[in-house]
């Protein structure tokens, strides 16, 4: 036995010895931040650790994504000779999480040199500097609040931030109008409350006189049991009493969630026996902490419901002014349509914003069961852009009506772009660079089911896919022509844009897409895919979904490149039909015998469709009708008047004499005038009968306002009256009239 004062017989103890010892866990890392030594501790508390961990980066013992960052920080700063305190959110094996506070100072070699780092560690909230834990766990909080402005997202995240690090579970209620609603029911351990005991998500709550949450919203302050077992409590309902008492509940507190003046709700949380604390009771600093994080969390929900309010306005007004959800019926076409807005940007750097932006499409019935589609790009993205986007559709819709070729659309379009200006009217930029009216990209295409023509002409878009049979191509327009709007007010020269036309095969897919579906979309590393790289991607996505239908074709393509869009995104899906739609034409005289032809033609076609013979009867009235103005009007065109002219009046051969010989002179007889001609085209559909007649008089019709004793004037007016739809369209050499006659079946 020593005497008190001499030296043990050991006096130098394995480090094993002191450190196994210690309620802390104790890493030791190279400069490299590989771990070459951890305490048994450590495993206690993270749930990873042991000799097989012994090389791996410190990364592997659990810290969450989110403190990657933050770690590789602390070990910058502690190999530069300073010291490092933090909180780290740490996953365990099990998959619960816990909050760890951390220690780190540099590991210095007997020369004065770092050669790494030594940290230590213990579990938040559990160590005599709670105070200091305590207001960590709320910097936290307001770390995590600050990067949401989405309001399930928020309490998702306080609730994640709580549970089980403060509370065993916690709850938000929030008033909807004059009820409260539970909008969370977070519990640790992945333990679930049976049905019929405590409120689910989405159900009323109410609490009786007496309870700790009806107090804390009575007195607008937080309120604290700490000892549940002592103190009787009223509840909500027997089964809600009879949990709380199996589950083992110790300790409550309330706080109301005040914001502006106003009580959005109540946020409770609990400790109870689902785990393992040293000490399960909440206490006055506690009742202190939950109320400023209460404060907090109040003013993120009501800045979050202020900002979902705005964004579903601002998403409100642009669907509003984008097609229905349901594409219209038309003859030969599948059609299905997309539209989703981007995430707000408050991640990336940009602000707050709604996120809605200037992508538009439409689908336009023309002439005749022809069709128009368009799909657009407004530059810039807010409110502004949206109401452009508006604008730009109605006036497209209205040019479109003309039945113009699709380049002298946008012709046209681009005009109405460069006379749009902001409220304060137009002036002229000081700066050249300064544009008062907006960039749009934009495709225009018509199509004609029945000849499966496609004509287009594009301004500056992205150019669409092309599925035939399994194979995937760009339809790349031979001239890209420039964005609506580029050539400022007043500047010379003309945007010319080309018009291309296409026949597609039965069954070709059509993908039009705005550049939202392939710009700047993140990959897992923080870069992004290159324009080339996303557009592949689409390719492939829509290889595989050929034989699907238009709908699951869209929603590949939506899918085809991982990660949030930046920008909002237009998809447009089209299919032709496979099976050729019925058609007859012919060609006749323009005279008033061809007539009855005419009409005889109509009724056999009208026949062999098997039409009902009052709508066949019907439409041969109006075949008479049209064909007879054509006529009329064919007949009544004015020749043009012809002079005689000797060629020496004209001094080409000198004056004319009675001597020079007669066949010099021009003929004078009357030579007949071309024969006219008209066509008569006749079109079936799944719902209607389209009746064209063709011919080469460039005058459009109109409706007269015939006298009582008129006896002509009224056959446009029976048109007007008696078809469902009627107009007529110039032609590159005439004009053609329509009419539409529904089917009744």
């Amino acid at each position: 036995m020593k005497r008190w004062g001499e030296p043990p017989v050991d006096p130098l103890l394995p480090p094993e010895t002191v450190l196994g010892q210690a309620d802390m866990a104790v890493i030791v890392c190279d400069r490299y931040s590989n771990v070459i030594y951890c305490n048994a501790f450590t495993e206690t508390l993270l749930g990873f650790g042991g000799s097989e961990y012994i090389g791996r980066s410190i990364l592997s013992l659990g810290i969450a994504e989110e403190d990657h960052d933050q770690a590789r920080e602390l070990a910058r700063h502690v190999l530069k000779g300073a010291v490092w305190e933090g909180t780290f959110c740490n996953l365990r094996a099990d998959g619960s999480t816990v909050y760890t506070r951390a220690y780190a100072v540099p590991l210095r070699h007997p020369s004065g040199s770092v050669e790494g780092i030594v940290i230590f560690a213990r579990e938040a909230l559990r160590s005599n500097q709670r105070d200091q834990d305590r207001y960590g766990l709320l910097e936290r909080i307001g770390e995590r609040l600050a990067a949401s402005l989405e309001l399930q997202q928020t309490l998702r995240r306080v609730a994640d931030t709580l549970v089980p690090q403060f509370a065993d579970h916690c709850f938000i209620d929030l008033y909807g109008g004059e009820k409260l609603i539970r909008r969370v029911s977070r519990h640790g351990g992945d333990w679930a409350p049976p049905p019929g005991t405590w409120a689910e998500v989405g159900e009323t709550v109410v609490y009786p006189p007496g309870h700790f949450c009806a107090k804390a919203l009575a007195r607008r302050d937080a309120v604290v049991v700490e000892d549940v077992v002592a103190e009787r409590m009223t509840a909500p309902s027997a089964a809600s009493k009879q949990l709380g008492d199996d589950l083992g509940i110790t300790s409550v507190i309330a706080a109301p969630l005040l914001a502006r003046g106003e009580v959005l709700g109540v946020m409770s949380l609990a400790l109870s026996g689902i785990s393992r604390r040293p000490d399960p009771h909440y206490d006055g600093f506690d009742r202190d902490l939950v109320g400023a994080i209460a404060s907090r969390v109040a003013l993120a929900i009501d800045n979050a419901m202020l900002f979902e309010e705005e964004r579903e306005t601002a998403l409100a007004f642009q669907k509003n002014l984008l097609p229905g959800d349901r594409p219209p019926h038309l003859d030969g076409l599948e059609i299905a349509w997309r539209y989703e807005p981007a995430r707000p940007l408050e991640s990336h750097g940009q602000g707050i914003q709604t996120q809605v932006g200037g992508d538009w499409y439409d689908v336009i019935p023309l002439s005749a069961g022809r069709v128009g589609l368009v799909i657009g790009d407004v530059e810039g993205r807010g409110a502004r852009a949206a109401a452009v986007m508006g604008q730009l559709r109605a006036a497209l819709r209205a040019f479109a009506q003309d039945d113009k070729p699709p380049a002298d659309i946008l012709m046209k379009l681009d005009e109405w772009v460069r006379t749009m200006v902001g409220p304060g009217g137009y002036r002229e930029p000081a700066d050249t660079s300064e544009r008062r009216h907006p960039l749009v990209s934009c495709t225009y295409f018509v199509y004609d089911a029945w000849s499966r023509i496609l004509s287009f002409a594009n301004a500056g878009h992205e150019p669409p896919l092309l599925l035939i049979d399994g194979e995937v191509i760009d339809m790349e327009a031979v001239g890209k022509g420039a964005m609506l709007g580029v050539r400022e007010p007043g500047l010379g020269g003309e945007i010319l844009y080309e018009e291309e036309t296409r026949e597609l095969p039965p069954g070709t897919t059509l993908v039009l897409y705005t550049d939202g579906l392939i710009e700047r979309r993140p990959k897992d590393d923080g870069e992004h895919y290159t324009r080339e790289q996303a557009r592949e991607m689409l390719r492939e996505s829509v290889r595989r979904a050929d034989r699907k239908d238009v709908e699951a074709i869209a929603n590949a393509a939506f899918e085809a490149v991982p990660g949030d869009i930046d920008d909002d995104v237009a998809i447009v899906v089209v299919r032709t039909n496979p099976v050729r739609l019925q058609v007859e034409q012919r060609t006749f005289q323009a005279e008033p015998i061809m007539v009855s032809e005419a009409r005889r033609m109509a009724a056999e076609t009208f026949a062999n469709w098997g039409m009902l013979d009052e709508q066949a009867e019907l439409a041969c009235l109006l075949v008479s009708e049209v064909v007879t103005n054509v006529v009329l009007h064919a007949a009544n065109t004015p020749a043009p008047r012809r002079e005689l002219v000797l060629e020496g009046a004209l001094g080409l051969d000198g004056p004319a004499g009675f001597d020079d010989p007669w066949e010099k002179l021009p003929d004078l007889g009357r030579p007949e005038p071309p024969t006219k001609e008209f066509t008569l085209r006749l079109r079936r559909g799944e719902r209607s009968v389209w009746v064209e007649v063709l011919d080469k008089d460039m005058r459009l019709p109109r409706i007269r306002s015939a006298g009582e004793t008129d006896e002509g004037g009224r056959g446009l007016y029976l048109v007007d009256q008696l078809a469902a739809r009627w107009g007529s369209r110039p032609t590159s050499d005439g004009k053609a009239v329509w009419f539409e006659i529904p089917l009744k079946h």
